[in-house]
């Protein structure tokens, strides 16, 4: 079993994937783009060069925090992979990642309910706080590629 990190020029890891890791089939655009952005972290594990589980995370940096945070967004591992300490692994070497790269902090979001997400972030440390309820916003579209548009200042002193 290797983890590692990857990084722009690795997509290619992400050709072969073991069925139910990540929600939906990987999209190669898609990809690339991730991986070319610096603040955004894909760890993998892989077995016989099959990905079998994956954490993904960004680099979060805001105005009023003085170093940049580390949003952990998903964890994934196949069912076939599963209870082996390979979500405990990739969580480590994100979070090593993360330090390394001058993080203070890091923070996941789920449901107390999903007591596998909670052994395994209360193993690697982590520290539930409150109940905590996530919003979903459902914005319309469709799944295309993501094009921001171009961000236009507020006149005279408005507020957003």
């Amino acid at each position: 079993m290797e983890i590692r990190i990857l990084h722009s020029g690795d997509e290619p890891v992400l050709d072969k994937v073991a069925d139910d890791v990540f929600d939906d089939p990987i999209d190669a655009r898609a990809a690339r783009e991730f991986l070319r952005d610096p603040r955004h972290r894909l760890a993998v594990a892989t077995h016989d060069s099959v990905v079998v589980g994956f954490v993904s995370a960004v680099v979060y940096v805001h105005p009023d925090k003085p170093a940049p945070e580390l949003w952990i967004n998903e964890v994934g591992v196949a069912p076939s992979h599963q209870g082996r300490g390979i979500a405990r692994r990739l969580l480590a070497s994100t979070l090593e990642d993360a330090r390394a790269s001058g993080c203070r902090e890091a923070w996941v979001l789920t449901d107390r309910a999903n007591q596998a997400a909670m052994r395994l972030y209360e193993s690697g440390g982590g520290e539930a706080s409150g109940d905590h309820v996530m919003f979903t916003f459902r914005l319309g579209g469709d799944a295309q590629r993501f094009n921001p548009p171009a961000l236009e200042r507020p006149s005279g002193g408005e507020s957003p």
